[in-house]
C-alpha cells in the first residue's frame, strides 16, 4: 500500500501564498496552489503535523479522488471505487456535506444521499455487514462539485482550525484567527519584534504575532477529528506534539503592546492572551487612538472600525485621518491595516506602498502596507 497521502488545506483569498510557504516549512511535497486551497504530499504524519502548526489554514482535507460525474450513476460508481475502509472502520460514522458550482448535478442534498449510499455499498461488501451502527469516530466525507469535477475528501480537522482554543470570549466584530495569522506573516513579524495594535479588541492580532515570533504551534491546545480515527496511530499525534512544543523558542525577545478605547475590550485581550500562554509577552492599556505614540523599530498591525450606516462610517473616515498623524508610514516604523473602506489612503493621507486583497468574512477588504 502506497503510504503517501494527498492533503488539501484550504484556506482565506489573498492568503495561498503565506500557506504555501507554511506548508512548505511543514515538510509537504508535490505542492499545488489554487484560489483559496493549498494541496500537498507527504506521509500520514503530516495529518497531525498541518493540524498543529499550519496558522492559516481552515482544515486539513485528505483528498480521495477526483472524477467527472454528469449522472448519478457516474458519481455512485466514483466513490464505490474509493478505498475507503483504509480510514472508516466497521463502526465509525461517515456523514456526509459539501456543494456543488455550475455542474450538473446540482442537488446538494441528493449528492449527499447518493455518496453516503456508495460509501455504504462499498463498507458492507469490505467489512460483509448490510447495516452500519456509526457509534464510533466520526469520519466526515466531504465532496466539492465544480464544472462537473468532482472532489471526495475526508475532514481531518473536525471543528474548523481558527479556532485554537484560547479565544472562549470575543467582541461584537473579532478577526478570524486564520485571516490575522496570514496578516501577521505579511508583516514580517520575527522574533524580536515590537507589534502594536491601537484597536486590539480581543486581541488576535496581538496574540497570533506574539504565537509566530515564539515558534508556538496554534493548535497545541485544542483536539482534532482524526486523534479519534484508528486507522491513524496515536502515537504518529503524540510524536508531532513533541516534535511541535520542542520548537517553542522561548528566547524570544517579541513584546506586545495593545491599546482599545473600551475598558472590556482591553480587559479581554488579557484573558486571552493568558488563555493562549503568551500573557507575560502582551501588555494592554484602555487608550483612545489620538493618545497612541508608535515606538521605533515596531509593526502596528490592526483592524480599525469601520461603518456599516452613514455616521459609523464618517466616525471611521475620521478614526482614519487620527490615526495618519500618529502612525508610523515607514522608515523605522511600519504599519499594517486591514480596511474595507475603497478610500482609506485618502482618509489616511497617504499611499500605501504595497496593497493585498482579502476578505475578512464575506467583506473584502484591503491590506494596506506601510513600511
Amino acid at each position: 500500500m502506497d503510504n503517501r497521502i494527498r492533503l488539501a488545506a484550504p484556506c482565506h483569498f489573498g492568503l495561498e501564498s503565506v500557506l504555501k510557504y507554511e506548508v512548505i516549512k511543514i515538510g509537504g511535497e508535490d505542492i499545488s496552489v489554487t484560489d483559496g486551497r493549498v494541496c500537498f504530499s507527504g506521509g500520514i504524519e503530516l495529518i497531525a503535523r498541518a493540524n498543529i502548526c499550519l496558522s492559516t489554514a481552515e482544515r486539513v482535507l485528505i483528498q480521495l479522488a477526483e472524477f467527472k460525474a454528469v449522472t448519478f450513476e457516474e458519481l455512485f460508481q466514483g466513490v464505490k471505487a474509493i478505498e475507503l475502509e483504509r480510514w472508516i472502520g466497521i463502526d465509525d460514522a461517515f456523514p456526509v456535506k459539501g456543494h456543488s458550482l455550475n455542474s450538473q448535478l446540482h442537488s446538494v442534498p441528493d449528492c449527499q444521499a447518493i455518496i453516503k449510499k456508495a460509501a455504504a455499498d462499498r463498507l458492507s461488501g469490505k467489512y460483509g455487514v448490510s447495516w452500519f451502527s456509526e457509534t464510533g469516530a466520526a469520519v466526515q466525507i466531504r465532496f466539492s462539485i465544480l464544472k462537473d469535477i468532482v472532489t471526495i475528501y475526508l475532514d481531518t480537522s473536525g471543528v474548523g482550525l481558527h479556532k485554537r482554543g484560547y479565544r472562549r470570549n470575543s467582541n461584537a466584530a473579532p478577526i478570524k484567527e486564520t485571516l490575522a495569522a496570514g496578516i501577521v506573516a505579511l508583516a514580517r513579524v520575527k522574533p524580536d519584534s515590537i507589534v502594536c495594535d491601537p484597536f486590539c479588541g480581543s486581541g488576535t492580532l496581538l496574540i497570533e504575532a506574539a504565537m509566530k515570533a515564539l515558534k508556538i504551534p496554534v493548535g497545541i491546545n485544542r483536539r482534532f477529528a482524526a486523534e479519534k480515527w484508528r486507522s491513524i496511530d496515536s502515537s504518529i499525534w503524540q510524536q508531532e506534539r513533541k516534535r511541535a512544543i520542542d520548537g517553542v523558542d522561548r528566547s524570544a525577545k517579541f513584546q506586545g503592546f495593545g491599546y482599545d478605547i473600551d475598558d472590556a475590550a482591553a480587559a479581554l485581550t488579557i484573558d486571552n492572551a493568558k488563555k493562549a500562554g503568551i500573557g507575560s509577552r502582551i501588555k494592554v492599556e484602555q487608550a483612545d487612538i489620538s493618545k497612541f505614540r508608535q515606538p521605533d523599530n515596531s509593526i502596528v498591525i490592526c483592524n480599525p472600525p469601520y461603518g456599516e450606516r452613514l455616521l459609523e462610517l464618517r466616525e471611521a473616515e475620521e478614526i482614519y485621518g487620527i490615526m495618519g498623524k500618529v502612525l508610523g508610514k515607514g522608515g523605522s516604523t511600519a504599519s499594517y491595516i486591514i480596511s474595507p473602506h475603497e478610500q482609506f489612503e485618502q482618509f489616511f493621507g497617504k499611499n500605501a506602498k504595497k496593497r493585498r486583497k482579502l476578505y475578512n468574512g464575506m467583506i473584502k477588504c484591503q491590506l494596506y502596507m506601510y513600511y
